[in-house]
């Protein structure tokens, strides 16, 4: 039986990688700070996501290891939550590569998570795996993380792979896709600010699939965007959802609006005004074919 390793496995896309990998046959491990979260299929590994101790012991002869490890970015950014952020991402690829370096026989593949938001703001072209680089904290954030898991020193024949993954959608309470389908089913999915930003994205279940092809593929290395083929700009995407809750209408939301709609609801309004334009350039190039190439949330419902 194979086994793979998740990081931060009690995370919302933890739970479908494990149930995914599950239905395949494999046996998932889990490492986290707590149980509470993860998927019952999943085997829990206590780990603090900082120091060497006995769960580094799964990591060898595992077939696959995957690092989802993070503190949510849906917050305010003070310093405390800007150091939470930084250092739960940097450290715990720190001490996996650490981890898998003393492994006797280590992971044949490890997928670190990183991130869509990398890239600068654009919308004046799409940005692929070797896009440009952007600036401010969210990007200082991701180019330190892909930076401490590309110079962890492991062996030379664990392949590695970066995925700058997009916003994740499934229909399930909690998520984006949920907030998204209660705004406008309420009146309130109009566009948000110039609502041109464009909107990156991809479906969980291609999301999981995506992790699975790139465990078969050899050949692939690096970083790699996780994305749908489909981004659409803001105002598009409420659209469709105003379609999908069959209301004609939806409010639309100033900067200034966001701004204070972020405040009340301690979030950041990066994360609905900056502009991702984000193209899986490499996963197309070489074969990888999406379930959902579309943004049609009418068809994804439960």
């Amino acid at each position: 039986m194979k086994r793979i390793i998740i990081a931060g496995a009690n995370g919302f896309l933890a739970r479908y990688l494990t149930r995914y990998f599950v239905q395949r046959g494999w046996n998932v491990v889990g490492l986290a700070r707590h149980k509470k979260g993860m998927d019952d299929a999943c085997r829990y590994v206590q780990w603090d996501g900082k120091n060497l101790g006995a769960w580094a012991e799964e990591l060898d002869g595992c077939d696959a290891l995957i690092n989802l490890a993070g503190r949510s970015v849906n917050c305010r950014y003070n310093d405390e939550n800007k150091r939470l952020i930084m250092d739960s991402r940097v450290e715990s690829t720190r001490v996996l590569g650490e981890a898998i370096a003393q492994c006797s026989e280590p992971p044949e593949l490890w997928i670190n998570s990183s991130t869509a938001t990398i890239y600068r703001h654009a919308e004046d072209r799409p940005q692929s795996d070797m896009g440009e680089i952007g600036t401010g904290f969210s990007v200082g954030v991701a180019t330190a993380w892909e930076e401490a898991f590309f110079s962890a020193q492991v062996p030379g024949r664990v392949r590695k792979v970066a995925i700058r993954t997009a916003m994740v959608l499934a229909d399930e309470p909690g998520t984006v896709f949920s907030y998204l389908y209660q705004l406008a089913r309420f009146g309130l999915g109009g566009k948000v600010g110039s609502g041109r930003q464009m909107v990156s994205w991809i479906h969980v279940e291609d999301f999981c699939r995506a992790v699975d092809w790139l465990i078969e593929h050899d050949e692939i290395s690096g970083p790699i965007n996780v994305t749908s083929p489909d981004p659409l700009c803001n105002a598009e995407l409420m659209a469709r959802f105003r379609k999908h809750t069959n209301m004609p209408v939806g409010l639309p939301a100033t900067k200034w609006m966001a701004e204070i709609g972020a405040f009340l609801l301690r979030t950041e309004t990066e994360l609905i005004l900056k502009s991702r334009w984000v193209v899986p350039t490499k996963l197309l190039e070489y074969g990888f074919v999406f379930k959902y190439p579309e943004m049609k949330p009418w068809d994804w419902s439960k």
